[in-house]
């Protein structure tokens, strides 16, 4: 049960928090770290994951450029969403085109919606000896193609609001530090 101070400094406004970078860079496990964390303090919140959109919303994309902006455009749209309706949506997505990102940004700018670009900046080298689901191994022995950031572009991010150096720190430390920044901008 929540106090009445509690209830009057509750945040309501919903944001979008976008995770870009490379497969394996913590995107996913950072969201999910920080979405415990504002949920414990009462904050609607969820966490659109990029395998389970393209399993759901993006079924029949490939990976073709033109592709994946659909699968990005799909994912800010949703996500938009959610954040103007008051929900804080962690969107941890490689989206690997700036311009991509750029049409999400625009999208939320048009409508009011806060939206915070996080680059998990985690070095191919890193991420590759994680290899969570495999794909770096698959691509080293010739099975996959079209791997972001080993041979397909990963464009990083210019201007983040903030860039994490998974490498470097704990995933708690990770979450927060976007935590920190949402609060800094009244989000949290």
């Amino acid at each position: 049960m929540r106090t009445d101070q509690t209830q009057e400094n509750h945040v309501t406004t919903g944001a979008t928090v976008w995770l870009t970078g490379l497969p394996s860079a913590g995107k996913t496990t950072i969201a999910h770290e920080l979405a415990a964390r504002l949920r414990e303090e009462g904050r609607r919140t969820e966490v659109l994951d990029g395998d389970e959109i393209r399993e759901f919303l993006s079924a029949g994309l490939g990976f073709s450029r033109e592709d994946r902006h659909t699968n990005v455009q799909r994912i800010g749209f949703v996500a938009e969403l959610l954040a103007r309706n008051g929900v804080t949506a962690l969107v941890p997505v490689i989206a690997p085109y700036a311009d991509s990102r750029d049409a999400v940004r625009k999208r939320h700018e048009g409508n009011g919606t806060p939206y915070l670009e996080v680059h998990v900046a985690t070095p191919v080298e890193v991420c590759s000896v994680r290899d969570v689901k495999g794909l770096y191994a698959k691509q080293a022995a010739g099975e996959l193609s079209g791997l972001t950031g080993v041979d397909d572009p990963y464009e990083e991010p210019e201007t983040p609001e903030l860039r994490i150096e998974s490498q470097h720190q704990s995933v708690q430390e990770s979450a927060a530090a976007v935590y920190a920044l949402l609060s800094e901008r009244g989000l949290a």
